[in-house]
C-alpha cells in the first residue's frame, strides 16, 4: 500500500514527467500552444492545423456528438458515421420486435431505401470554439445576481450565449445550437457552436453476439473481444441543410470524412482521440473522493445490483421482455459495475492518500506566498461535505431506489387536472385530459411491462426502507407503516391492482370520466408525488450550499493550475461533455505482480471464451465459420491472424464512447468504447502506468462489415489505406 501511495504521489507531483504526457483532456483551442511538441515527440506525423484548425477545414469536422452522451466519427464522404453498438444500442431496440429481433440478429441496410428513420437521435457538428472568457466577465459585472451562482447557471450563461451570438451577428437557424460553459472552475468559460442534424438513420449494426459480446463479465475490464460498433447515416434537405425527417431527404455531402488504415498498429505506436468526455473529477479533495465511494458508488452498486439482477431472471424467461428491458438493462449495468471496479481501484491504490499529499503541496504552496485562500477554500469544502452527507445520501438513495427503481414513479403528473376539477373548469379540464392522453401513451410504451415493473418495484421500496431510518424516509411510508403495516408487497400490488395507472385502459377509461375524489387517493399518484417531493426537499436541502461550494471550488481549482504552471506543467479543465483531444502510445500493461496484458486481441479469443449455454459469450456460425476456414480478407494481421482490439494510453471517460482512435497520420485505426478496471480511478485521478482505453480495432470493423455481414458496398464508400 505504501508503494501505491508512493506512485500517485510521485504521478501527482509538481516535476511531472514528460513521459506522461498522454494525461488530460485538452481544449482544441489550447493544443498548438499547449502539445503541439509532446505530440510531435511521441510520434504525430501530420501538421497541428491537420488535427484542429480554427480556420481551415480539420480532422475536427469529422468528429461529431452521437446523441446526447457518445462521439461518433464520419467514415464516408456521404454522411456514414462509425459509433459503438452500445452507443446505437436504444436506436437497434427501437427498431426491434419479436419478428425482427436486430439486437439479437443484427441489422443490415443493403441499400439506401432499407436504412431505418431514428426518430430522436442527432448528430451534432461543432462548428467553431469560441474563448468568451472576457465577454463572459464583462456581462457578470453588468448583471444583477441575487444568489451570487451567475458564473456558473446554466440559464444565465445561456442567456449571455444568446446575446453574444447576437453581438457577433452568429447566423442562428432552428437547428444552430449554442452552449456556453464554464472550464477550470469557472476560471474560463468557451462557447461551443453547434449544428443539429435531426435525420439519422439506422445502417448496419453486429448481432449482439459481436457486438456485446462478454457482456457484463467483460464490462470495463481488458482483454476484451468484442466488436462494439454500428454504423449510421446522416441526412440533410436536398440543399445539404439540416432538416427534420422527411422521405424527400438525401445523405449529408460531408466536408470532411477519416480516412482509414487497415496497415494495423503496433507496440508504441502513437495515437490521438477526439471526442465527447462525459464527467471527471480531477480536482476533487480527499474528502471528496471518500464521498464518491461511500454514497454515489456504494449506492450504484447495492441498488442497481437488485434490480438488474430481477430484470435479468424475467429477460431469460421470455424474447420479448428481453428486447423491451435490453436497453434498460444495458445502461443501468454499466454505472453499476464501474462503481463496484473503482471504488476497488481507489482503495488498491490508496487514491485518497494521493489526495492528501496533493492537498498539502496545495496549501503549503499557500503558506509560502502567503495566500490563505487556499486553506479556506479546503476547509469550506470539507465542512460542506460533512454538512451534507445525509441530504446526498437520501437524495440518491430516491434516485437510485425509487425513481429509477420504480417505473410507474414516473407516472405523468395529475396535479393541473386535480385543480382543474376541484374549481370545475371544463375548458382546462378538456386540455389537461388531452395532454395526460399524450404523456400516458409515451409512459405505456412498447417498452414497458406492468408485470415486471411490479415485480422489481418491491424490491426496490424494500431496498430503500432498509438503507433509510424510518423517521428520514420519504411521506408515503406513512401510508405503508399505517395501511399495510410496513409490508411494502402489499402496497405495490394494491397498486398495481387498484390504481388508474394500473393500465394504459384504465388510465383512458378514467379520463372519459376524471372525478377529483378518484386522484386524490389513488395510490400511484400519491406515491409519485411523494417520490418528487422528497427529491425535490433534499435538493433544495444541498442547494442551501451551492454558492460557498462553488466560489471554494473556483479558488481551490485556481490554486491548483497556479501550481500547476508553477512547475512548468500544461493544464486542462474537467471534463463536461465538450469536445476534446487526448493521446497516447499503444502499450501493454502489467495489472498486478505476475502479470502482464498484452496490447491486443484476436479472434482466438473469441472462440476461447465461447460458452453455448452463457448467453454473454455464444458465437455466431457464420462468425466461426469464417474463423475456422481463415477467411479474413485483407483485415488479418501480418501473421494471418484476425485482430479484435487493441489498448492503448489516451485519457478518456464516458462520452468518449465511439471515439475515433486516430494514428500518427491522422487515419481511422480504431474506435474507442471503454476503459479497463484498473483505470476506473482515471476519473479522479490518472493512473498513466495502468489507465488503458479499449478500443475495436479497425480491422475487425471492416471484417465484419465485409466477410460477416456482406455489405461491402459499405467498405466500398469509405476511403481505405493499408501503409
Amino acid at each position: 500500500m505504501r508503494k501505491n501511495t508512493l506512485l500517485f504521489s510521485i504521478l501527482f507531483a509538481a516535476s511531472f514527467s514528460q513521459a506522461f504526457a498522454d494525461e488530460g483532456m485538452w481544449m482544441l483551442t489550447d493544443v498548438k500552444e499547449q502539445n503541439a511538441a509532446a505530440m510531435y515527440e511521441l510520434g504525430l506525423d501530420i501538421g497541428i492545423d491537420e488535427v484542429y484548425c480554427p480556420d481551415n477545414i480539420s480532422l475536427k469536422d469529422a468528429v461529431v456528438q452521437f446523441g446526447g452522451g457518445c462521439t461518433g466519427e464520419v467514415i464516408s464522404s456521404e454522411g456514414l458515421v462509425l459509433t459503438n453498438h452500445h452507443c446505437g444500442y436504444g436506436a437497434i431496440q427501437q427498431h426491434s420486435s419479436v419478428e425482427h429481433d436486430y439486437l439479437t440478429d443484427g441489422f443490415w441496410a443493403m441499400n439506401r431505401s432499407e436504412e431505418l428513420p431514428c426518430e430522436g437521435l442527432s448528430v451534432t457538428y461543432i462548428d467553431r470554439i469560441l474563448d468568451v472568457t472576457s465577454y463572459v466577465q464583462e456581462q457578470l459585472k453588468k448583471d444583477d445576481d441575487p444568489d451570487g451562482l451567475n458564473y456558473i447557471s446554466p440559464k444565465y450563461l445561456e442567456m449571455v450565449a444568446e446575446r453574444f451570438a447576437k453581438d457577433e451577428n452568429i447566423e442562428m437557424t432552428p437547428f444552430t445550437k449554442l452552449e456556453l460553459k464554464a472550464f477550470y472552475g469557472a476560471n474560463k468559460y468557451y462557447l461551443f457552436v453547434k449544428t443539429v442534424y435531426k435525420d439519422i438513420r439506422m445502417v448496419g449494426a453486429p448481432p449482439s453476439s459481436i457486438g456485446k459480446f462478454g457482456a457484463d463479465t467483460d464490462n470495463w475490464e481488458w482483454p476484451r473481444h468484442c466488436g462494439d460498433f454500428s454504423i449510421f447515416r446522416i441526412y440533410a434537405a436536398p440543399d445539404g441543410k439540416p432538416a427534420e425527417y422527411s422521405e424527400n431527404n438525401v445523405p449529408l455531402k460531408v466536408k470532411k470524412h477519416i480516412p482509414i488504415n487497415i496497415g494495423g498498429i503496433e507496440e508504441g505506436d502513437f495515437t490521438f482521440v477526439m471526442g465527447f468526455p462525459g464527467r471527471n473529477w480531477r480536482y476533487m479533495i480527499s474528502d471528496e473522493v471518500e464521498e464518491r465511494m461511500k454514497i454515489t458508488n456504494f449506492l450504484r452498486d447495492t441498488v442497481r445490483g437488485v434490480r438488474l439482477e430481477a430484470w435479468n431472471e424475467e429477460m431469460l424467461k421470455d424474447k420479448k421482455v428481453k428486447i423491451q428491458y435490453a436497453s434498460k438493462y444495458a445502461s443501468t449495468a454499466n454505472y453499476w459495475k464501474n462503481a463496484i471496479g473503482m471504488n476497488e481501484w481507489l482503495k488498491r491504490l490508496d487514491v485518497i492518500s494521493a489526495k492528501e499529499e496533493q492537498q498539502k503541496q496545495l496549501l503549503a504552496y499557500g503558506e509560502e506566498t502567503g495566500n490563505d485562500a487556499y486553506r479556506q477554500a479546503y476547509e469550506t469544502i470539507k465542512e460542506i461535505v460533512a454538512r451534507r452527507h445525509d441530504a446526498k445520501f437520501n437524495q440518491e438513495t430516491i434516485l437510485e431506489a425509487l425513481i429509477m427503481g420504480t417505473e410507474f414513479c414516473n407516472v405523468p403528473n395529475t396535479g393541473n387536472l386535480l385543480k382543474a376539477l376541484e374549481e370545475k373548469d371544463k375548458a382546462v379540464v378538456e386540455k389537461e385530459v388531452s395532454l395526460l392522453r399524450d404523456k400516458a401513451a409515451k409512459h405505456f410504451n412498447k417498452d414497458y411491462d406492468a408485470r415486471i415493473d411490479r415485480k422489481v418495484s418491491k424490491l426496490m421500496l424494500a431496498v430503500y426502507a432498509n438503507l433509510i431510518p424510518a423517521e428520514q424516509r420519504i411521506s408515503i411510508f406513512s401510508l405503508i407503516d399505517k395501511k399495510y403495516k410496513g409490508d411494502v408487497a402489499a402496497f405495490v400490488d394494491d397498486c398495481f391492482e387498484k390504481s388508474i395507472f394500473r393500465s394504459a385502459e384504465a388510465f383512458n377509461e378514467f379520463l372519459d370520466k376524471p372525478r377529483a375524489s378518484v386522484l386524490k387517493k389513488d395510490l400511484m399518484v400519491q406515491y409519485s408525488q411523494s417520490v418528487r417531493e422528497a427529491y425535490v426537499k433534499a435538493a433544495k436541502d444541498l442547494k442551501a450550499d451551492d454558492t460557498e461550494y462553488a466560489k471554494a471550488h473556483k479558488t481551490w481549482v485556481a490554486g491548483m493550475l497556479e501550481l500547476k504552471k508553477k512547475n512548468g506543467q500544461a493544464v486542462y479543465p474537467d471534463a463536461n461533455l465538450t469536445l476534446r483531444l487526448t493521446y497516447g502510445k499503444v502499450s501493454s500493461y502489467i495489472p498486478r505482480d505476475g502479470a502482464k496484458y498484452l496490447y491486443y486481441t484476436t479472434l482466438d479469443g473469441v472462440m476461447e471464451k465461447e460458452d453455448p449455454e452463457n448467453p454473454e459469450f455464444v458465437v455466431p456460425a457464420k462468425l466461426k465459420e469464417l474463423y475456422e476456414n481463415k477467411d479474413f480478407g485483407p483485415y488479418a494481421m501480418k501473421d494471418g491472424r484476425m485482430p479484435v482490439c487493441f489498448a492503448t494510453g489516451v485519457d478518456t471517460t464516458g462520452g468518449n464512447s465511439g471515439s475515433p482512435v486516430f494514428n500518427s497520420k491522422g487515419e481511422l485505426v480504431g474506435c474507442g468504447f471503454d476503459r479497463n478496471l484498473e483505470g476506473l480511478t482515471g476519473d479522479i485521478a490518472y493512473n498513466p502506468s495502468l489507465q488503458r482505453a479499449a478500443v475495436v480495432d479497425i480491422r475487425y470493423v471492416l471484417f465484419v462489415i465485409d466477410k460477416f455481414a456482406g455489405a461491402k458496398h459499405l467498405i466500398d464508400e469509405m476511403t481505405i489505406v493499408s501503409k
